[in-house]
Protein backbone atom coordinates (compact mmCIF):
# COMPACT_ATOMS: atom_id res chain seq x y z
CA UNK A 1 0.00 0.00 0.00
CA UNK A 2 1.60 3.27 -1.06
CA UNK A 3 1.18 6.20 1.11
CA UNK A 4 0.57 4.47 4.28
CA UNK A 5 2.71 5.50 7.19
CA UNK A 6 3.09 5.00 11.32
CA UNK A 7 1.68 8.00 13.34
CA UNK A 8 4.94 9.94 14.26
CA UNK A 9 7.18 13.18 14.03
CA UNK A 10 7.89 12.36 10.36
CA UNK A 11 4.10 11.62 9.40
CA UNK A 12 2.83 14.28 11.07
CA UNK A 13 4.86 17.10 9.52
CA UNK A 14 3.89 15.33 5.86
CA UNK A 15 0.18 15.20 7.07
CA UNK A 16 0.54 18.95 8.10
CA UNK A 17 2.28 19.70 4.70
CA UNK A 18 -0.80 18.29 2.69
CA UNK A 19 -3.69 19.86 4.34
CA UNK A 20 -2.02 22.92 4.80
CA UNK A 21 -1.29 22.78 0.44
CA UNK A 22 -4.90 21.68 -0.06
CA UNK A 23 -4.92 17.50 0.20
CA UNK A 24 -6.69 14.92 1.67
CA UNK A 25 -5.29 12.34 4.33
CA UNK A 26 -7.31 9.68 5.88
CA UNK A 27 -6.60 9.43 10.14
CA UNK A 28 -7.94 6.63 13.14
CA UNK A 29 -10.63 8.00 15.48
CA UNK A 30 -12.11 6.90 18.47
CA UNK A 31 -15.25 5.34 16.21
CA UNK A 32 -13.87 4.70 12.60
CA UNK A 33 -11.34 5.96 9.97
CA UNK A 34 -12.12 8.94 8.42
CA UNK A 35 -10.90 11.31 5.61
CA UNK A 36 -10.31 14.25 6.38
CA UNK A 37 -8.58 17.91 4.79
CA UNK A 38 -8.55 21.74 5.68
CA UNK A 39 -12.51 23.03 6.69
CA UNK A 40 -11.79 26.10 5.29
CA UNK A 41 -10.44 24.94 2.03
CA UNK A 42 -13.71 24.27 -0.63
CA UNK A 43 -11.85 22.86 -2.94
CA UNK A 44 -10.21 20.26 -0.42
CA UNK A 45 -13.85 19.28 0.49
CA UNK A 46 -14.82 18.67 -2.92
CA UNK A 47 -12.47 16.05 -2.79
CA UNK A 48 -13.67 14.39 -0.47
CA UNK A 49 -17.27 14.59 -1.62
CA UNK A 50 -15.71 13.11 -5.07
CA UNK A 51 -13.53 10.48 -3.56
CA UNK A 52 -16.47 9.01 -1.32
CA UNK A 53 -18.81 9.66 -3.75
CA UNK A 54 -20.98 11.23 -1.39
CA UNK A 55 -24.29 13.21 -2.01
CA UNK A 56 -23.71 17.32 -1.45
CA UNK A 57 -26.40 17.43 0.94
CA UNK A 58 -24.65 15.56 3.41
CA UNK A 59 -22.55 17.59 5.73
CA UNK A 60 -18.86 17.11 7.00
CA UNK A 61 -18.00 17.04 10.43
CA UNK A 62 -15.45 19.21 12.23
CA UNK A 63 -12.98 17.36 14.26
CA UNK A 64 -10.99 19.31 17.06
CA UNK A 65 -8.15 18.58 19.66
CA UNK A 66 -10.41 20.45 22.58
CA UNK A 67 -13.72 21.51 22.99
CA UNK A 68 -12.37 25.34 23.79
CA UNK A 69 -11.15 25.36 20.02
CA UNK A 70 -14.85 25.93 19.50
CA UNK A 71 -14.75 29.81 20.36
CA UNK A 72 -11.49 30.40 18.09
CA UNK A 73 -13.32 28.78 15.25
CA UNK A 74 -16.48 31.38 15.64
CA UNK A 75 -18.25 28.30 16.92
CA UNK A 76 -20.72 27.90 20.04
CA UNK A 77 -22.98 24.96 21.56
CA UNK A 78 -26.20 26.06 22.23
CA UNK A 79 -27.95 24.72 25.57
CA UNK A 80 -28.34 21.86 26.51
CA UNK A 81 -25.72 20.40 24.29
CA UNK A 82 -23.34 22.43 25.97
CA UNK A 83 -23.82 20.61 29.41
CA UNK A 84 -23.47 17.61 27.29
CA UNK A 85 -20.22 18.07 25.30
CA UNK A 86 -19.23 18.60 29.07
CA UNK A 87 -20.14 15.42 29.76
CA UNK A 88 -19.60 13.04 26.51
CA UNK A 89 -16.52 14.90 24.95
CA UNK A 90 -13.63 13.61 24.02
CA UNK A 91 -15.82 10.72 22.95
CA UNK A 92 -18.55 9.10 20.22
CA UNK A 93 -20.69 12.30 20.65
CA UNK A 94 -20.90 15.07 17.92
CA UNK A 95 -23.14 17.97 18.62
CA UNK A 96 -24.65 20.38 15.86
CA UNK A 97 -22.49 24.07 16.84
CA UNK A 98 -24.20 27.42 15.92
CA UNK A 99 -21.63 29.52 13.78
CA UNK A 100 -21.10 33.29 14.89
CA UNK A 101 -20.27 36.52 12.33
CA UNK A 102 -16.43 35.21 12.67
CA UNK A 103 -16.76 31.73 11.65
CA UNK A 104 -14.88 30.90 7.91
CA UNK A 105 -15.50 27.56 7.98
CA UNK A 106 -16.12 26.10 4.11
CA UNK A 107 -18.37 22.99 6.00
CA UNK A 108 -21.12 25.13 7.32
CA UNK A 109 -25.39 24.64 6.77
CA UNK A 110 -28.08 26.24 7.01
CA UNK A 111 -30.72 25.05 9.17
CA UNK A 112 -34.91 25.66 8.70
CA UNK A 113 -34.66 28.74 11.20
CA UNK A 114 -31.53 30.16 8.68
CA UNK A 115 -29.09 29.79 11.24
CA UNK A 116 -25.78 28.17 10.11
CA UNK A 117 -24.36 25.68 12.13
CA UNK A 118 -21.43 22.81 11.94
CA UNK A 119 -20.81 19.09 13.33
CA UNK A 120 -18.28 18.61 15.32
CA UNK A 121 -16.08 16.30 17.65
CA UNK A 122 -13.21 16.29 19.89
CA UNK A 123 -12.05 11.92 19.29
CA UNK A 124 -11.09 10.45 22.48
CA UNK A 125 -8.02 8.70 21.06
CA UNK A 126 -4.74 10.18 21.54
CA UNK A 127 -3.71 9.09 18.38
CA UNK A 128 -6.36 11.11 16.30
CA UNK A 129 -5.81 13.97 19.25
CA UNK A 130 -1.88 13.94 17.92
CA UNK A 131 -2.65 14.23 14.35
CA UNK A 132 -5.26 17.12 14.92
CA UNK A 133 -2.58 18.91 17.26
CA UNK A 134 -0.37 19.23 14.31
CA UNK A 135 -2.96 19.70 11.56
CA UNK A 136 -5.36 21.96 13.23
CA UNK A 137 -9.01 21.41 13.40
CA UNK A 138 -10.34 18.85 9.89
CA UNK A 139 -13.49 18.59 8.25
CA UNK A 140 -14.15 14.59 8.54
CA UNK A 141 -16.07 12.15 7.23
CA UNK A 142 -16.24 8.37 7.62
CA UNK A 143 -13.27 6.63 5.20
CA UNK A 144 -15.68 4.80 2.86
CA UNK A 145 -17.77 5.04 0.03
CA UNK A 146 -20.94 6.58 0.32
CA UNK A 147 -23.65 3.88 1.57
CA UNK A 148 -20.61 1.33 2.54
CA UNK A 149 -19.32 0.25 5.64
CA UNK A 150 -17.49 2.25 7.88
CA UNK A 151 -13.61 1.58 7.69
CA UNK A 152 -12.32 -0.38 10.90
CA UNK A 153 -8.91 -0.29 9.75
CA UNK A 154 -6.21 1.68 7.15
CA UNK A 155 -6.59 -1.51 4.99
CA UNK A 156 -10.04 -1.18 4.66
CA UNK A 157 -10.06 2.71 4.19
CA UNK A 158 -7.23 2.11 1.73
CA UNK A 159 -9.42 -0.85 -0.24
CA UNK A 160 -12.26 1.70 -0.90
CA UNK A 161 -9.76 5.04 -1.61
CA UNK A 162 -6.99 3.57 -3.17
CA UNK A 163 -4.31 6.39 -4.79
CA UNK A 164 -6.95 8.91 -4.48
CA UNK A 165 -6.18 10.08 -0.99
CA UNK A 166 -2.47 11.71 -0.31
CA UNK A 167 -1.54 9.74 3.03
CA UNK A 168 -3.28 7.47 5.23
CA UNK A 169 -2.17 7.03 8.74
CA UNK A 170 -2.06 3.96 10.35
CA UNK A 171 -3.09 3.80 13.69
CA UNK A 172 -4.31 0.13 14.27
CA UNK A 173 -7.75 -1.06 13.94
CA UNK A 174 -10.72 0.85 15.84
CA UNK A 175 -12.96 -1.08 18.43
CA UNK A 176 -15.84 -1.00 15.31
CA UNK A 177 -17.67 -0.16 12.35
CA UNK A 178 -20.37 2.39 13.98
CA UNK A 179 -20.03 6.07 13.80
CA UNK A 180 -20.44 8.56 16.77
CA UNK A 181 -24.10 10.08 17.84
CA UNK A 182 -25.00 13.29 16.22
CA UNK A 183 -27.73 15.60 18.10
CA UNK A 184 -29.03 19.19 17.79
CA UNK A 185 -30.78 21.04 19.89
CA UNK A 186 -34.30 21.36 19.42
CA UNK A 187 -36.63 23.60 21.42
CA UNK A 188 -39.70 21.42 19.96
CA UNK A 189 -37.83 17.95 20.73
CA UNK A 190 -38.07 15.83 23.52
CA UNK A 191 -35.84 17.42 26.68
CA UNK A 192 -34.83 20.29 24.11
CA UNK A 193 -32.82 17.93 21.25
CA UNK A 194 -32.91 15.89 18.82
CA UNK A 195 -31.09 12.62 17.69
CA UNK A 196 -29.82 12.65 13.95
CA UNK A 197 -28.34 9.39 14.21
CA UNK A 198 -27.44 7.21 16.88
CA UNK A 199 -24.15 5.71 17.10
CA UNK A 200 -22.03 4.76 19.68
CA UNK A 201 -23.54 6.27 22.18
CA UNK A 202 -27.53 5.41 22.81
CA UNK A 203 -30.37 7.93 23.18
CA UNK A 204 -31.35 6.79 26.59
CA UNK A 205 -27.75 7.61 28.04
CA UNK A 206 -27.77 11.20 26.03
CA UNK A 207 -31.42 11.38 27.86
CA UNK A 208 -30.33 10.38 30.99
CA UNK A 209 -27.67 13.34 30.94
CA UNK A 210 -29.56 16.04 30.60
CA UNK A 211 -31.83 15.28 33.65
CA UNK A 212 -28.60 14.65 35.85
CA UNK A 213 -26.93 17.55 34.48
CA UNK A 214 -30.01 20.34 34.46
CA UNK A 215 -30.21 20.86 38.04
CA UNK A 216 -26.22 21.14 39.12
CA UNK A 217 -24.70 22.75 36.02
CA UNK A 218 -27.66 25.27 34.93
CA UNK A 219 -28.59 26.61 31.44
Amino acid sequence: MKNVYAINEDSLRKAQEIIASGGVIVLPTDTVYGIACDPKNSEAIQRIYEIKGRPQYKALQVLLADVEDLENLGLELPSPLNRLAAKFLPGAFSPIAQANEICTLKTLSRNDAGVLTQGVRVPNSAACLRILRATGALAASSANKSGQESAQSVEEAYDAFGGSVDLYLNGGATKGHTASTVVIADIHGRDGIRIIREGVIPQSQIVRAIHENAGGLGS
